[in-house]
């Protein structure tokens, strides 16, 4: 469903991304891992349309998100870290209006909107202004938001940044009772959010690609967290000689599966 094959971003004589390449299928939710300024979110604005590459390709369910942009857009539902909310709107009039935007019709955007507002839980704040609501609430506003067109790609930048333990359990439930057979890709610094929801695992560092792999594959004995500071290698406490025997029971769970 989403193919990236050699993309890169330049700014000047920087180059954020460099030439990573990865794939997640219908049905999967893929966690996109990495350090600060490793260059996930960069890679997630390129993916939805939002920025464009430097070089390389992005398709979305066979639509080149350069060559044919509005058409593979409307493929996706996207929620960036900070939940693009118009706060001085009625959450029922925010997505009523996104849903015009996004294509929705006429006929269809209140059964739309009742739908997404069901979904994510939003049924006594429906009449409540954006603005006024807690963070979490927020966070479902901008899923809704995202879910409003019925996409069969999701990209979802950080959902739970900032909320406490409840709201990320609840948000969590929700991300997983979405998949059906959609494509979510999770961008999160917080690993066991992934161990909890995802299927497959990218980890980025440096703009490049350190692993790829099935969650269900690491070996036994081995957490996410280990697999990811030995993928990224720049942590003080890890040495090269504990990261390589690390990535190598990886590599030796992927062969004998």
């Amino acid at each position: 469903m989403i193919e990236v094959k050699d993309l890169t971003k330049s700014y000047g004589n920087f180059v954020a991304v460099k030439g990573i390449t990865f794939r997640a299928a219908s049905g999967q939710i893929l966690g996109f891992l990495g350090p600060n300024g490793a260059g996930k979110t960069t890679t997630m604005r390129i993916i939805t349309g939002f920025m464009p590459a430097s070089s390389g390709t992005v398709v979305i369910d066979g639509l080149d998100i350069f060559a044919n942009s509005l058409e593979a857009r409307r493929l996706i539902g996207y929620l960036p870290e900070s939940p693009p909310l118009y706060t001085d709107m009625r959450v029922d009039a925010y997505l009523r209006f996104v849903a015009k935007l996004r294509g929705v019709r006429r006929a269809e955007v209140e059964d739309a909107t009742d739908h997404v507002i069901q979904v994510c839980g939003l049924a006594e704040m429906a009449r409540r202004i954006c603005g006024q609501l807690s963070k979490g609430y927020r966070q479902r506003v901008g899923l809704a938001q995202a879910l409003i067109h019925n996409p069969p790609v999701l990209v979802l930048d950080e959902p739970t940044i900032g909320l406490d333990p409840r709201q990320i359990h609840e948000i969590r439930d929700l991300i997983r009772g979405l998949t059906a057979q959609r494509t979510i890709v999770l961008s999160t610094h917080i690993l066991p959010e992934v161990s909890q929801i995802c299927d497959r695992v990218v980890i980025i560092n440096d703009g490049q690609i350190a692993l790829e792999a099935q969650l269900s594959e690491l070996p036994a004995g081995v957490s996410l967290e280990e697999v990811f500071l030995a993928a990224i290698t720049k942590e003080d406490h890890l040495t090269e000689q504990d990261a390589e025997e690390t990535l190598e029971k990886v590599g030796a769970g992927h062969s004998s599966t």
